[in-house]
């Protein structure tokens, strides 16, 4: 039976309903009780000790905001009497960072060894646009590529189009333009494409010859006499230069129909659970996010990082009033001061447009038991797990080193796991409270619930539910129930998204500046 309530600190003045309390109710602290006085939802917090106005009320043994009106016991602590202030901790650059985890050998997976020494757990063939004017032609291409045209190719995933809203009306070699070329240059070398096709119209910014020059984008072929991988531009096809929409929608076609054999010789094999760089995200939050389903991703995450891997943490603006958790397991001062200085611009670039912060948390997020974005912050950064914070890198900057990583993206689930695919994660592992149905490609992505009652609702869109938390179910076994669900992801088995065919709508690079 689920228990009434989940007491996370003993320094926190509130407790989180782990079922709806009604007012009346008594229940159960261990040291005494406490009467509830007014209705309390799924997620919501309960006052169990008095709360002045302008003092502070404490959720996982941190500030979380000040209260606004009298908080008595029993009361329903939320945006009516909380709000967030200047809930921020002192970041102390590296005084708390932790040893490194014990090393797990022997976990493997069955993936696809690239030549270029990635590794991939998808193979699909991709069709990219360098400008939203030739994302029809793209999609047509995509489309082309039936299940039945398919058939004779069953190591192929399948031929998804990349196409987005930008590639031009931007500042040449501009912070913009840059941006896109990380995220497209990315994609075209993620090991999860298998092979790929670049299609633009011509007069756009993002030229196709400076985004293959500045991204070093080639078609790896199989190894030749010498050992060494063949290596060839990628097919490139011009609208303009080719005479329109039809005659280059047939010419891709054409080309497409010549690479998916290439494509199709692509064979599983063993490889080292080092391999997996998996990006974390959570979309659709509610107030026992933080309780079951993140706490759980991050001890998952600490065991890729045993694993010798990489576990990302996204999401900066979720980061937000909580980063002084991670700069002190920051490795050097320099990782800390990175990452505090992505937080300082996130709130200058927000002002530029009259908004705080702490607008983040969505109505969404809100009904489910979220007030302030410290609250949110403060359980979104337990999916970063315990280890030390070995790097911050840009949006869409190749991850390149191991452990448990920072990467820069706004809190909007589609640009940010587009960010972190672009940037190398070959896994993806989403949380939510309220019911998301993101789905990804051309990586899996695994959902997590942090409540059985959504899980049961949308157990066709859920992979794991963490609700069992809230049962008694300890949070390092649902961990390791979601390590074991990666591995076997990793190794083919689709995810409830990839069942429904759910992600050709979810590559949203984040462009940041003006359109001209």
């Amino acid at each position: 039976m689920t228990r009434p309530i989940v007491h996370l600190h003993p320094d926190d003045s509130i407790v989180v309903a782990a079922r709806d309390l009604t007012a009346g109710e008594s229940i159960d602290l261990g040291e005494g009780s406490v009467v509830v006085r007014q209705p309390v939802g799924l997620g919501h917090k309960l006052a169990i000790a008095p709360v002045a106005p302008g003092a502070p009320v404490r959720k996982y043994g941190q500030v979380i905001g000040y209260a606004t009106l009298p908080i008595e016991v029993g009361d329903h602590v939320h945006s009516h009497n909380l709000t967030n202030g200047d809930a921020q901790g002192d970041p102390a650059p590296c005084t708390a960072i932790p040893e490194s985890p014990a090393r797990i050998s022997g976990r493997t997976f069955l993936g696809y060894r690239r030549h270029s020494g990635k590794i991939g757990t998808r193979n699909y063939l991709a069709v990219i646009s360098t400008v939203n004017c030739s994302a029809t032609v793209s999609k047509a291409v995509a489309r082309h590529f039936t299940r039945e045209r398919l058939a004779p190719f069953p190591h192929v995933d399948g031929v998804i189009a990349l196409t987005h809203h930008g590639g031009c009306a931007m500042q040449y070699q501009g912070q913009g333009h840059k941006m896109l070329n990380r995220v497209l240059g990315g994609m075209a070398r993620h090991p999860n494409i298998g092979g790929y096709l670049l299609i633009g119209l011509g007069c756009e910014q993002v030229t196709i010859g400076l985004l293959m020059q500045e991204q070093k984008l080639v078609q790896l072929g199989p190894p030749g006499a010498n050992g060494v991988a063949a290596r060839s531009g990628p097919p490139v096809f011009v609208m303009q230069d080719l005479g329109g929409t039809a005659a280059t929608i047939s010419a891709a076609i054409a080309e497409a129909e010549r690479l998916l054999p290439l494509v199709d010789a692509a064979r599983r094999e063993p490889c080292d659970a080092s391999a997996l760089i998996l990006g974390t995200e959570c979309g659709g939050s509610d107030g026992n996010s933080g309780v079951t389903a993140n706490p759980a991703v991050g001890i998952a995450a600490d065991r890729i990082v045993a694993c010798g891997g990489t576990a990302i943490l996204s999401e900066t603006t979720e980061i937000f009033g909580a980063e002084h958790l991670l700069t002190r397991r920051a490795r050097t001062p320099e990782i800390a001061a990175k990452l505090l200085e992505r937080i300082a611009w996130w709130r200058w670039y927000a002002g530029l447009y009259g908004v705080e912060l702490d607008n983040n948390p969505s109505v969404g997020n809100k009904a489910g038991g979220l007030t302030t974005i410290a609250e949110k912050s403060l359980g979104a950064v337990a999916k970063g797990g315990s280890t030390a914070l070995e790097g911050v890198y840009d949006y869409a900057e190749p991850i390149d080193r191991r452990g448990f990583v920072v990467m820069d993206t706004p809190g909007y689930d589609p640009p940010s796991v587009t960010g972190m695919v672009a940037g190398g994660a070959n896994l993806i592992v989403f949380t939510t409270g309220r019911g998301s149905c993101f789905g990804c490609k051309p990586v899996p992505s695994l959902k997590v619930a942090s409540n059985s009652p959504m899980y049961r609702r949308m157990e066709a869109d859920m992979d794991v539910d963490a609700g069992t938390i809230l049962d008694g179910e300890s949070i390092e076994a649902v961990g390791e129930r979601i390590f074991e669900k990666l591995l076997a992801t990793a190794s083919g088995e689709p995810t409830k998204s990839e069942a429904q065919g759910i992600g050709d709508e979810e590559f949203v690079p984040w462009i940041v500046g003006p359109v001209l």
